[in-house]
């Protein structure tokens, strides 16, 4: 383990936002975000089908989880349900998936904020639930448009 792994503050996000490629590659931008993985999530509640989702690892001390929250809100369209662009189905569902009390905390506080902002002509759909599983897409589809070029899903 190198000195910078000490020190870091290392948390783990999930976040819904349609096909997660274009996700994916949008977060792996951010200063703090340490790794990212695709795949598909379920609430820990069974109150969802598996959801395409991205897993984001961040340092805690460079990136805040409300701030990764803000960067989620500008990758799709969260007053959209059950799609984004011609992707159709629960599997595509806005949702912020939160593995602590704290996270689940700023979820609602942040879908709030954003809700009464007035920048959004429909109130925002995105489910704010515990995660349960994640399942890990296979590596065809990790780092996709890294490694495949191209552009995001049909947004």
């Amino acid at each position: 383990m190198t000195d910078f792994q000490r020190e870091a503050q290392v948390e783990q996000a999930t976040f819904g936002a349609g096909c997660f490629w274009g996700a994916e590659a949008s977060f792996r931008e951010l200063p703090g975000v340490l790794d990212s993985r695709v795949g598909f999530a379920l609430s820990a509640r069974g109150e969802a089908t598996l959801i395409e989702v991205v897993q984001v690892d961040f340092d805690a001390r460079v990136i805040t989880y409300s701030r990764l929250i803000e960067h989620f809100w500008t990758l799709h369209d969260p007053t959209s349900i059950d799609r984004q662009g011609a992707d159709v189905g629960e599997k595509y569902r806005s949702a912020l998936f939160f593995s602590s009390a704290q996270q689940a905390q700023l979820a609602l506080v942040a879908k709030q904020r954003l809700d009464a902002s007035g920048q959004l002509k429909r109130p925002v759909a995105t489910v704010i639930l515990p995660l349960g599983e994640f399942q890990r897409a296979d590596e065809t589809q990790q780092r996709y448009l890294e490694k495949h070029g191209g552009s995001a899903c049909s947004l």
